[in-house]
């Protein structure tokens, strides 16, 4: 199965060069088959849920390494697809594993955007680490994905996300009701959103318009 991997990495190891960005005190990448450890690490250091926006941690049962091979798998044929990036965000000094950003519902046609999503764990709160990571995360979509749009849905209630959203220059647009089903029920999310042009990037996508 390693050769199969390292065929996977060599072949996309050009574009992945594309998704990854290094901040002062961060690494933003995909993830590869030689993070196993980081990321089995990740999900046994993290404390437990601090609130309902927070994730549980998996059971130790789950940390597998034939699991970690199916995330790989699917977070491959997501990227392949231009639909999903899911980015995992490693600390310089340690190469640890502390949380993950993503380009989610990537829309092609004329509007040329996304929404992201972010995720520090819940260990390494109140260090700034998510302003960091997001920051690079829009360069990400504005620079190499080439969109002309970001979007970030937010539960009202949520104000560390809002807060963040805030932070890194991101516009309220409005409330968009029952957008989402959560938690077994449809929740409302405030929209925060940017152009490629409030971040001062020149917008240099294609739109692809319906044929006639």
């Amino acid at each position: 199965m390693y050769g199969v991997y390292s065929f996977i990495a060599v072949k996309n190891f050009s574009f992945m060069k594309k998704i990854y960005r290094k901040t002062k005190r961060l690494i933003i990448r995909p993830l590869t088959i030689l993070d196993f450890n980081r990321w089995k690490n990740s999900h046994l250091l993290m404390g437990e849920q601090k609130n309902k926006w927070d994730r549980k941690p998996k059971e130790s049962s789950f940390l597998t390494k034939s699991n970690f091979k199916k995330i790989l798998k699917s977070q491959l044929k997501m990227r392949a697809s231009d639909k999903f990036y899911d980015l995992s965000i490693f600390d310089q000094r340690t190469n640890e594993i502390i949380g993950f950003v993503a380009i989610m519902d990537v829309n092609r046609g004329l509007g040329q955007s996304a929404y992201i999503g972010y995720f520090i764990n819940n260990n390494y709160w109140g260090f700034g680490y998510g302003k960091e990571a997001v920051y690079a995360l829009i360069d990400i979509a504005f620079r190499d994905l080439k969109l002309h749009r970001i979007e970030a849905g937010i539960e009202p209630t949520n104000r560390r996300s809002i807060m963040l959203a805030r932070s890194i220059g991101l516009r309220k647009e409005g409330l968009k009701k029952r957008a989402v089903f959560l938690r077994n029920k449809w929740n409302d999310l405030v929209i925060y959103s940017a152009t490629c042009e409030e971040f001062d990037i020149p917008w240099k996508g294609k739109v692809s318009p319906r044929p006639q």
